[in-house]
C-alpha cells in the first residue's frame, strides 16, 4: 500500500508514473501460456482488502449533484468523517481534464522495455541515487537492518518516483482523487474509496487536504502513496507520533520498507536473474506472481545464467520477458520481485526499480549494518 521517483522533460514522466503505492494501470506482460496443464503453487497471500467505494457513488448513469450527495453519505458512514467537513472540501474540488488525458497514457502502457529502461538508467539517476544514500546512509541502513529491505531498493523507489523527493507532484490531491472518482467510470470505485480515504487520512494526520499535492493519480510525498497506503502502511519512523510521508525522511524510510514488508519481502533472498533459455524452450504463462517452481522452470527450457543468483528448486519464480535493445530478455523473478510489482503492477517497473539499484549499491560500498543487499 504508493510511482513516479530531473529535468523539466522528465516532470511529465514523473506524473506518467505516479500513484504507484497501489498503481492504477495493470500493463501487459509479454508471457503466452501454451501449457496451461503446467502444476503452480498455491497463490501467494493477498494484501490486506481496501473496499471500492458503492455502485451510489460511482454509477455514472446517475446524477453527479446525487452522487456527490451519496458520497457525502458514504464518507461518513464508512470513514467517521463529518459530512459538513466533506460538502465543504468537495466544494473546492475542480474537476481536470489534464488527468482524465494523463490516466489514457501511462509510461508502462505506451512505452516498452527498450524506451522505458533508459528513462531511469541514466548517469544523472544513478549518481543523484548515490549522494542521495550517502547523505540518508545512517537512516537508511538503520531501517534496513531493522526491516530486511536493503536500503539501496528504499533509494530506488523513491528515484524512479519522484527523482529523489524533487518531484512529487503539482496536481492537487482532492482535484485528481474527485476528478477521477466522479468523471473516470472505469476506475470509479478505487478512486471513490481513495477519496473517502484522503478524508480519513486527513483527520488522522491533520493534513489540510486542500493544499496537499501530488499526482495526477492522487499518490503522494516522495513515495508517491495513495491515501490507503498512507493509511494502511505509513509508519511513525522517528517517534514523534506523526507519520509524515510528505517531508520527513524517517518516516519516508520506514514507510517504503513497511510496504514491502507487508506484501511478502524475505529478508536477504535475491530478486531476480537472468535466465539462459534452451533452443527448444517452451513459452510460459501465468503473470507476474511467482507460481511455478524453479525446476519446472527448468523443465521448460528457463535456468538461471552462470553467475546469477538463485533459490533452491522448489521455490517460486516467474518467467518474465521484456524487449530490450538488443532484442528478447529472459528473466527469473523470485518472491522479491513480485513485492515490487505490488509498489506498481509493471514488470518494466520493478526491473527499473532493482537495476537501479544494484547501480547504488555499486557506487556506496557494503551496507556498514552488514545487511546483505538484493541481487
Amino acid at each position: 500500500m504508493r510511482k513516479a521517483l530531473i529535468s523539466a522533460g522528465l516532470a511529465g514522466l514523473a506524473g506518467l508514473l505516479a500513484g504507484c503505492a497501489t498503481q492504477v494501470p495493470t500493463p501487459p506482460i509479454s508471457q503466452v501460456n501454451t501449457k496451461p496443464d503446467l502444476a503452480r503453487l498455491p497463490p501467494l497471500e493477498q494484501e490486506a482488502e481496501r473496499p471500492p467505494a458503492p455502485a451510489a457513488v460511482t454509477n455514472p448513469e446517475l446524477p453527479l449533484d446525487q452522487r456527490i450527495d451519496n458520497f457525502v453519505a458514504y464518507a461518513a458512514r464508512d470513514y467517521g468523517v463529518s459530512p459538513q467537513v466533506v460538502r465543504d472540501v468537495l466544494a473546492q474540488a475542480e474537476m481536470k481534464q489534464s488527468i482524465l488525458d494523463a490516466m489514457s497514457r501511462p509510461a508502462e502502457k505506451v512505452r516498452g522495455w527498450a524506451d522505458y529502461r533508459p528513462i531511469f538508467m541514466t548517469d544523472a539517476r544513478i549518481e543523484g541515487g548515490r549522494d542521495f544514500y550517502l547523505r540518508h546512509r545512517d537512516a537508511l541502513e538503520r531501517v534496513a537492518a531493522n526491516t530486511g529491505v536493503p536500503a539501496e531498493y528504499i533509494v530506488a523507489i523513491i528515484g524512479v518516483e519522484t527523482s529523489y523527493g524533487r518531484i512529487t507532484g503539482n496536481y492537487r490531491v482532492l482535484d485528481a482523487l474527485y476528478t477521477l472518482a466522479f468523471g473516470y467510470p472505469k476506475r470509479a470505485p478505487f478512486f471513490g474509496a481513495e477519496l473517502a480515504q484522503l478524508f480519513a487520512l486527513a483527520r488522522e494526520e491533520q493534513l489540510d487536504i486542500a493544499t496537499l499535492k501530488g499526482s495526477y493519480a492522487g499518490a503522494m510525498g516522495w513515495g508517491q502513496f495513495m491515501p490507503s497506503s498512507y493509511r494502511l502502511w505509513g509508519k511513525d519512523g522517528d517517534g514523534d507520533g506523526r507519520r509524515d510521508l510528505l517531508n520527513d525522511t524517517d518516516d519516508i524510510f520506514a514507510s517504503i520498507a513497511n510496504y514491502f514488508v507487508a506484501h511478502g519481502w524475505q529478508r536477504g533472498a535475491p530478486v531476480v536473474a537472468r535466465a539462459q533459455r534452451a533452443a527448444d524452450a517452451r513459452e510460459v504463462g501465468g503473470g507476474l506472481e511467482p507460481l511455478h517452481t524453479l525446476a519446472q522452470l527448468a523443465s521448460l527450457g528457463y535456468t538461471a545464467r552462470q553467475g546469477e543468483p538463485t533459490v533452491p528448486d522448489a521455490q517460486p519464480a516467474t518467467l518474465v520477458t521484456l524487449q530490450g535493445a538488443d532484442g528478447r530478455e529472459d528473466w527469473l523473478g523470485y518472491r522479491n520481485f513480485y513485492v515490487i510489482t505490488r509498489y506498481n503492477h509493471s514488470p518494466m517497473y520493478a526491473m527499473a526499480v532493482h537495476q537501479l539499484a544494484q547501480a547504488i549499491r555499486a557506487g556506496v560500498g557494503p551496507a556498514t549494518d552488514g545487511t546483505a543487499p538484493g541481487a
